[in-house]
């Protein structure tokens, strides 16, 4: 079975499991698992901020991040793709209390102009502007990475207007690799940074907050109350900091093979586009020779699952267990339909 529907469908590699299983465990809700202590200094270290926290989900750490810079009655800035307003089950509104401004972008990038215009007037009708989320890689961009120097100047816009920034990093690793971007200079644009270490990073489940001491104590607090304390949860931070270790580098073998089924597509006579793919996501929109259910069933029926993601559209996703020989019989696959 070859299974393109997500990374996050890796499974631990042989090393990331012996890892696991000796691992040095604790009770992390009492401060005592020194293994997540160690992933937590890790990630911070590596982004040179100040502190980070270990959770179950890029959805948990995004949550937190944002309930972190708002109240009720804010505001959030994001794109209208934005996986925190997508796919969070309403999460800014049921965990927050907070409205959303949803900006257009192409392949879900937005910029410093896009975000100024949309910042809220202050007047009692409005809700207050009170942050700012991007996210990169952009999912629903198709992998899509934010040019630096443009981040840069969403900072500058939002403390001009005395708004947070967050980054909603699920495939961060996957654009510092496409990009040759520093972890560092993230820390220093950024208020606070979600990372997720169980998509590309192939580690079995947990990501991770990053910012500043005084946010990821409060953070905890979060956490604790979305009934996301840990006990001996060691065990599952060895996968992150064997991830961290072996599975960073090696991203650059997804964005490849992404990008070589792309070029297969585009010689095919029943796909009508193929969008750019900088990174392991690769989506492609379909003619009218095929609906999504049909191409979709097509594949399976050839042992390949895959993801629709709109009308006509197809999303492929890379990843540490989509190997060569997989490769090679989706290329026959493909040509075969």
């Amino acid at each position: 079975m070859i299974d393109l529907r997500s990374d996050t469908l890796t499974k631990p590699t042989p090393g990331m499991l012996e890892a696991m299983m000796t691992a040095e465990v604790g009770d992390d809700m009492f401060g005592e698992d020194p293994t997540v202590a160690a992933l937590e200094q890790r990630a911070a270290r590596m982004f040179g901020m100040d502190a980070a926290l270990y959770c179950a989900s890029g959805t948990m750490t995004n949550q937190i991040g944002i309930r972190l810079h708002t109240t009720l009655q804010d505001e959030v800035i994001c794109h209208k793709h934005s996986h925190i307003y997508l796919y969070e089950s309403g999460g800014l509104m049921s965990n927050s209390g907070v409205s959303v401004r949803l900006l257009e972008g192409e392949r879900g990038l937005i910029t410093a102009d896009d975000v100024k215009a949309a910042i809220q007037p202050d007047d009692i009708h409005a809700p207050v502007s009170k942050v700012v989320s991007l996210e990169n890689t952009m999912n629903k961009g198709g992998g899509s990475c934010y040019d630096l120097e443009e981040i840069w100047a969403i900072r500058e816009t939002c403390h001009e207007h005395n708004l947070s920034l967050h980054l909603d990093g699920a495939r961060l690793f996957n654009a510092l690799v496409a990009t040759g971007q520093k972890a560092k200079a993230y820390g220093e644009v950024f208020d606070t940074i979600s990372i997720c270490l169980s998509k590309g990073l192939g580690a079995p489940v947990g990501s991770l907050l990053l910012g500043g001491h005084d946010d990821i104590k409060r953070a905890k607090r979060i956490r604790k109350v979305m009934g996301g304390a840990w006990r001996q949860a060691g065990y599952i931070a060895a996968a992150g900091l064997y991830a961290l270790d072996h599975h960073v580098k090696r991203l650059s073998e997804d964005h490849k093979k992404a990008k070589e089924i792309g070029k297969t597509l585009e010689a095919l006579d029943y796909v009508e586009e193929v969008y750019p793919c900088e990174t392991n996501i690769l989506i492609f929109k379909l003619t009218d020779k095929y609906d999504n259910q049909t191409f979709i069933k097509k594949l399976a029926d050839h042992k390949v699952h895959a993801f629709g993601f709109g009308p006509q559209l197809i999303r492929f996703v890379t990843h540490l267990d989509f190997t060569d020989d997989h490769m090679n019989q989706l290329i026959k696959v493909l040509k075969s339909l």
